[in-house]
């Protein structure tokens, strides 16, 4: 157990990696010490940070800087390589989504993590909003009986304002595709309520992002869960100018509850056989990156969870395992293409 201030290093100045470096520096019980990006520090935005600066984690894990964790806010596909970079130091790491691109990287990062007997938290902070809390205490406590069908709706805008050339957004080796970058959270979600599925069906279409992307903007996905229940998975970022939803309709024999907005931050219905519904806390906004948005806003918590996860005060929000199964669907998923 660590008593004294938890201290980060964040890999990665990008919008998120800023929003992790802002979240430490405003908790009582955090500490940053270090930052790392491989562009110039005078080309961040980050001179409110005094801290030291380093343009490579090696340089960074080698500077012998007291650090406790490793925040890795980079491009997809180096998440993995610098995961194992910061637990080869004895490092715990907090991986932003996704944990990897495929199922056989995150075993390594995990089997690591048994090694150096580190932990590794996997960012996933649409699990702390209200409404996600409310959908997990009636599936849970089986408040809305058996689960018939999930419908899950993802309609968001990623256009040439967000895909600009010479990014690492778009390429299959760095992004992935659509559901690792935009929608992983909510497949998290899905595999959090109801488990995993099976009997995967799906086809995808490249509707507006041919000059853009190396993979797809739309798809559709059926399954089945193993614990019961259909499901159906349909998700877009070709949607013009702006996000339009993100949803979650759960059918179950006590009733149906539909948890949407832009993301899936408001109920919009519900009906449950001997249920009221409660009055929830308002949702955090949404992420505002200027030309677009993301998910809820929440990565003070996920930050909480780290401090009082390793001073042994509750347990980890959303673990490896649990970060390495959200790619596994995915990669099941885009097997189909």
């Amino acid at each position: 157990m660590i008593k004294d201030k938890i201290k980060f290093a964040v890999v990665g100045c990008g919008h998120i990696g800023k929003r992790h470096a802002e979240m430490i520096s405003l908790n009582s019980e955090a500490e940053l010490v270090a930052l790392c990006d491989i562009l110039p520090k005078n080309e961040l935005a980050i001179d409110k940070y005094d801290v030291p600066f380093f343009n490579d984690i090696t340089e960074l894990l080698d500077a012998n800087l007291n650090i406790d964790v490793i925040s890795i806010c980079t491009p997809n596909g180096l998440h993995i390589e610098q995961s194992l970079k910061g637990l080869d130091a004895r490092k715990h790491v907090v991986c932003e989504k996704p944990m990897g691109l495929t199922k056989s990287a995150c075993e390594t990062v995990i089997f690591k993590s048994l090694q150096v007997s580190r932990q590794v938290f996997c960012v996933m902070q649409n699990r702390y909003s209200p409404p996600a809390k409310l959908l997990k205490n009636i599936i849970d406590e089986k408040i809305i009986g058996d689960i018939y069908h999930v419908q899950v709706n993802c309609f968001w805008n990623r256009d040439a304002r967000y895909y600009k050339k010479g990014n690492w957004k778009g390429t299959k080796d760095l992004d992935g595709g659509t559901l690792f970058t935009q929608f992983s959270h909510f497949i998290d979600i899905m595999y959090w309520l109801f488990g995993d599925i099976t009997n995967i069906k799906a086809h995808f279409y490249d509707n507006n992002h041919a000059e853009l992307t190396e993979f797809e903007d739309t798809g559709n996905v059926i399954f089945d869960f193993l614990n019961g229940g259909s499901g159906l998975l349909t998700y877009s970022t070709s949607i013009w100018d702006s996000n339009f939803e993100s949803s979650i309709t759960v059918i179950g024999s006590n009733g149906t509850i539909k948890v949407g907005g832009q993301y899936m931050n408001e109920v919009q219905y519900c009906k449950i056989k001997d249920f009221t519904l409660p009055k929830l806390e308002e949702s955090g906004p949404p992420h505002d990156y200027g030309t677009y948005k993301g998910s809820a806003n929440n990565h003070h918590f996920v930050i909480q969870n780290v401090i009082d996860t390793l001073k042994d005060r509750t347990i980890i929000s959303t673990n490896a395992l649990e970060g390495l199964k959200v790619v596994e669907i995915i990669e099941r998923i885009y097997s189909l293409r």
